[in-house]
């Protein structure tokens, strides 16, 4: 959600004059800290994120609220900063949770990019034959880009299980070809 709301303060940045520094580019400065922060403890156990996120985020946060409080009322609602400022207050309990656990990441990049074939694919859809046609799609875009979030070949994945699948007798079976289980097979 993050990086929605930066790609917004970087795309109203753009309208501004040529060669002026304006809020928007304040927006970018402030979330760019987040991102900062977050860099320097991407590595470090969950504990340890979770205490340089309370004790630098936190306040990073706190500054980025203060400044879109301020700065909203005195921008115009329907321009391309009112947009953002309007966009990130409405998101604002969704832009801080990930301060409130170690595990959570900053934005949801990784998931979208994980489904951005299915956008895709979206528009493929709409030409299939049938409802079942299209169903049958989006089945085999799920199992694809799950094999590739596990870090799986999907064609190599895809053929073992249709080979192994009509063998499985025991829910363990069936469980062990799933692409998160399939490493402890190797």
């Amino acid at each position: 959600m993050l990086a929605h709301v930066r790609r917004r303060f970087v795309e109203a940045a753009k309208v501004q004059p040529k060669g002026k520094r304006g809020r928007a580019d304040e927006a970018v400065a402030l979330i760019g800290q987040l991102y900062r922060i977050e860099r320097e403890h991407k590595d470090a156990d969950l504990a340890v994120r979770l205490a340089a996120r309370q004790q630098h985020s936190v306040p990073a946060l706190a500054a980025l609220h203060a400044w879109l409080t301020m700065t909203l009322p005195v921008v115009t609602p329907k321009s391309a900063l009112g947009t953002a400022l309007s966009y990130m207050r409405d998101y604002w309990s969704m832009l801080t949770r990930y301060t409130e656990r170690g595990d959570l990441p900053i934005d949801n990049n990784r998931c979208e990019n994980a489904i951005r074939p299915f956008v895709i694919g979206r528009k493929a859809w709409m030409f299939s034959d049938t409802t079942a046609g299209a169903n049958a799609s989006a089945i085999i875009y799920s199992l694809v880009e799950t094999a590739k979030a596990n870090g799986l070949e999907p064609y190599t994945w895809l053929r073992r299980v249709m080979r192994d699948l009509p063998a499985a007798k025991t829910v363990e079976e069936v469980e062990a070809l799933l692409p998160w289980n399939w490493h402890t097979r190797i």
